[in-house]
């Protein structure tokens, strides 16, 4: 059949599956507007194309199937990049959709023109510039298949307008899904004798199990191993928090974890990477710990440390075949057991401990970027995958709101945002969107009118010159959540911590509670 270039795009996300696209019109998109009107898509219009590109992320991380991002030429697409980053660095599955200026303005500096093709290069998988109307459908489907394949991860589609108008013909294809990496038997069997002739043997999980569904995989093995289980962010809920052996958080600040890693002869990565953020990683080199390694991702192998054995391959796979291979291990004596609960107690921490037991299992809890982010990972339990929401990686403040939106629309859940003054400020404009679709938000501003991260670097720097920590603020952001259709609340320092929550969540959502706290808070 013969249909315009829009129309075969929404036809082609149609067929992939995709029920929700967010995104911020513009006129190099128009077109797709146009289409989506008559289409069974639902469009979700944010506040601003960085909040749309978070959202299609958070939808992503929270159903698993990949998020959709549309976004206009020029400003509209280079919002996106900040976007594209992230889920870049966090392995999410996302496919950004930017129109452009017309196929003969390309190249002579035309209005809200830019080379986004170029631009995103470096945070996408890929990326595909659109010259026909018949080049459209087999584009789409190339940009889910890359999306969705190996180490998953954002592509960019960029279709100028004129071939968005553009007629082609156009058949119906029954999407092709590009099946798991199957780990080599051989590389099983070795990994297997590593784990087998180990005394203790420690877990590390990330985001890699999440996003092959192999959770329970990873639990059944650690229960035969008797192994205790650290995660790193993106991997928080991959191992219940009821685990005996379960010790959160792989940090610096999780005093139990890093005498784990002090401890074990062999450190077993199971989707994760080896990154900066962690100093455990320097003290496994010193150690000549045996590392064992699974990643769907060939790059990354031996990529910031030389591990003793690595299996390449989707971890859900890897696992099951490895499962049979190990035998049960008989319970290890491990010193950080009698090491006490050593987390950090403090203001912030106290509201966050109160916020989920209160509201329960059943809530997605997204966060910003700064010390309540710390404090949100080694404090809210989260008992299941996709629950925890957090720009691991690239670190990304102003992150929450969007991701948060994105989660209820795949899953129907409440969301927890819990950010600080400082993210908050960033993004804070995506309320709006909250209140105009009616998602049940409820956000905790830990507020004490600071950068608190800045704040605790400088303080350990003894920086005397430059204070750049401090808001001078001082914003009533219940007043501003009430200004924008939403419902605030104020809670002082002194308040009593668990009635105020009880207090605040009696009402309708979204709400914004704005928790006062000391400026030192965590330093």
């Amino acid at each position: 059949m013969l249909l315009s270039g829009a129309k075969i795009l929404v036809n082609c996300l149609e067929k992939q599956g995709v029920r929700n696209i967010f995104g911020y019109p513009g006129a190099s998109i128009l077109s797709v507007y146009d289409a989506l009107a008559l289409s069974s898509i639902r469009h979700v219009m944010t506040a601003h194309e960085q909040g749309a590109c978070f959202a299609a992320e958070g939808y992503a991380r929270r159903s698993g199937r990949t998020g959709v991002v549309l976004a206009t030429s020029g400003p509209g697409a280079t919002n996106l990049v900040t976007g594209l980053a992230d889920a870049y660095m966090d392995s999410v599955p996302l496919v950004a959709i930017t129109g452009n200026v017309p196929l003969a303005m390309l190249g002579h500096d035309s209005f809200q023109e830019v080379d986004i093709f170029d631009v995103s290069m470096p945070v996408t998988k890929y990326g595909i510039i659109v010259k026909s109307a018949a080049e459209i459908a087999p584009a789409v489907r190339r940009a889910f298949a890359l999306a969705e394949s190996g180490r998953k991860g954002p592509v960019l589609v960029d279709i100028p307008a004129d071939v968005l108008d553009g007629n082609a013909e156009y058949e119906r294809e029954l999407p092709s899904r590009t099946p798991p990496v199957m780990p080599d038997e051989e590389s099983l069997e070795r990994a297997a004798e590593l784990i087998n002739s180990a005394e203790k043997p420690l877990l590390y999980v990330g985001g890699g199990v999440a996003s092959a569904g192999a959770e329970g995989e990873i639990l059944a093995l650690a229960r035969k191993l008797d192994a205790p289980v650290v995660v790193s962010y993106m991997g928080i809920g991959c191992c219940p928090p009821d685990y005996p052996r379960y010790l959160g958080v792989l940090s610096d600040i999780n005093f139990r974890s890093a005498e784990a890693v002090r401890e074990c002869d062999l450190f077993v990565t199971v989707g994760a990477r080896f990154n900066s953020r962690y100093s455990a990683f320097g003290a496994l080199k010193k150690r000549k710990v045996s590392l064992l390694q699974f990643d769907s991702d060939k790059a990354e192998i031996d990529k910031n440390l030389l591990v003793t054995h690595a299996v390449v391959g989707d971890a859900r796979e890897a696992l099951g075949a490895l499962l049979p291979m190990t035998r049960q291990k008989q319970p290890a004596e491990w010193v950080y057991a009698t090491l006490p609960d050593m987390r950090e107690q403090n203001r912030g921490t106290e509201i966050i401990r109160t916020l989920t037991r209160i509201m329960g299992r059943d809530i997605t809890v997204a966060t910003d970027v700064g010390l309540h982010q710390e404090w949100a990972a080694h404090n809210a339990e989260i008992y299941r995958p996709h629950r925890f929401l957090t720009s691991g990686g690239l670190g990304a403040m102003g992150f929450g709101m969007g991701a948060a939106i994105g989660a209820h629309f795949a899953s129907g859940d409440i969301c927890l945002v819990i950010t600080g003054d400082g993210s908050f400020n960033m993004n804070f404009n995506e309320l709006t969107t909250a209140v105009k679709h009616h998602v049940p938000l409820v956000v905790a501003v830990l507020d004490n009118n600071s950068l608190g991260m800045i704040r605790k670097l400088q303080h350990y720097r003894k920086s005397k010159t430059s204070r750049v920590d401090s808001l001078y603020l001082n914003v009533d952001y219940a007043a501003l959540a009430q200004a924008m259709g939403a419902r605030g609340v104020t809670v002082p320092e002194d308040a009593d911590c668990e009635t105020a929550i009880r207090e605040a969540l009696d009402g309708p959502l979204p709400l914004v509670i704005d928790f006062k706290i000391p400026i030192n808070t965590g330093i």
